[in-house]
């Protein structure tokens, strides 16, 4: 009977970033990753800002990279602006392609999995896999101990009937309807005549009408003139967006498994953004011998918990921003913000933010009523819907 060193069920960003990473680092390693779909990475665009990543980062994730842009735009009500530093996107496309190469029968796809244990994994057929250590990479799973706001959103990937002017992104276009949440269009532009048009919200549930999205991308690109041809491809999904949490607790829930990425709780608390802390977790793994169970679970579990010690304050902001004022006037918490200083706006994508900076970002007019947003600060909130 064969036994793996690792096996990662699921080939999505984080397992997949893990098993890349090894793959430089310890390619003696015997690591095995399951993915349900047909290929690793399934139907997702993963973005992420230049200062998120270290250099040595940039150099082993070149690679996946699809698509550099040089700054990006925000649009609100009242204010437009367009930022400095790179922006870049991962495709599944440009995810798959290097990691089937690099980890060729290793990678396993449409392997459907009925349980996964400490140090096994029984596949759907009745198998049995056994390996030193399991780590379980498949998603996001609700906790009774997480409160979470969502990032609902539809995206469709659109070739034009003519070049449609973008040089780089407009991340946020919160000049359309609000929807009775914080809603915005985010566009990015990846040829001269093809665009990934997104319809986003920031709202109380994953209930995202798919049909009312899709009719609210047509009617944007109509209005910037833009004519649909092609529809290429189009993703759906809801990132978490943490407002507080137990995290002993939710720790315990997971007993002795281990989990990366969403499943782990490792994502930005604010943009819902995974990928810097996928590839800071895929670096630590891959500089770690690995000896047991027991000592890569710690490794993660101790990752974690710094991680959720450091985003307190982006909680915070998103309590403010979920639960003071009127969903509809979301978008003023934003706008405010975009207006604040490049270096403070990179450390907060970055999860890096000094005192200083916490401090800016809450002096000044407050964009929701004060008596509101202390209340969001120190309220105990019920959890919001699942998904």
């Amino acid at each position: 009977m064969k036994k793996w060193d690792l096996i990662l069920v699921g080939g999505g960003l984080a397992n997949g970033l893990i098993a890349w990473r090894l793959q430089q680092q310890q390619p003696s390693l015997n690591v095995l990753v399951l993915e349900a779909g047909e290929r690793a990475g399934g139907n997702h665009t993963w973005s992420f800002h230049q200062h998120d990543l270290t250099s040595e980062q940039h150099e082993w994730l070149r690679p996946m990279v699809a698509h550099r842009w040089q700054g990006y735009d925000v649009r609100f009500p009242r204010f437009r602006r367009t930022l400095s530093g790179d922006y870049l996107s991962v495709t599944a496309e440009s995810f798959a392609a290097p990691l089937e190469k690099a980890l060729g029968n290793k990678l396993q796809t449409l392997i459907k999995v009925s349980k996964v244990g400490v140090q096994s994994v029984t596949l759907s057929d009745g198998r049995t896999l056994h390996a030193r250590a399991v780590i379980d990479g498949r998603g996001y799973q609700p906790s009774p101990y997480l409160t979470v706001g969502l990032q609902a959103f539809l995206g469709q990937q659109w070739q034009l009937a003519e070049p449609h002017g973008l040089t780089r992104p407009i991340l946020m276009d919160a000049t359309v309807d609000q929807q009775q949440s914080y809603r915005f269009v985010y566009t990015l532009p990846l040829s001269a005549d093809t665009l990934l048009i997104e319809d986003t919200h920031y709202q109380d549930s994953s209930v995202l009408d798919s049909e009312m999205a899709r009719q609210r991308i047509a009617d944007y690109a109509q209005a910037q003139g833009w004519k649909l041809a092609h529809l290429q491809r189009e993703e759906q999904g809801s990132l978490p967006i943490t407002l507080q949490g137990q995290p002993k607790a939710f720790r315990q829930q997971q007993g002795e498994r281990i989990y990366s990425g969403l499943r782990a709780g490792l994502f930005h608390a604010t943009t819902g953004y995974s990928l810097p802390l996928a590839a800071t977790l895929a670096d630590k793994i891959a500089a770690t011998p690995l000896t047991s169970h027991r000592q890569l679970q710690e490794l993660i579990a101790q990752f974690a918990a710094r991680e959720w010690q450091r985003q307190r304050f982006f909680r915070i902001l998103n309590r403010m921003l979920f639960l003071a004022g009127r969903p509809e006037r979301r978008w003023q918490v934003m706008q405010r913000f975009y207006q604040l200083d490049d270096g403070l706006i990179a450390r907060f994508y970055a999860g890096r933010l000094k005192p200083t900076d916490m401090a800016r970002i809450l002096t000044g007019k407050p964009p929701v009523p004060v008596g509101e947003a202390l209340l969001a600060v120190l309220k105990k909130t019920p959890r919001l819907r699942a998904f």
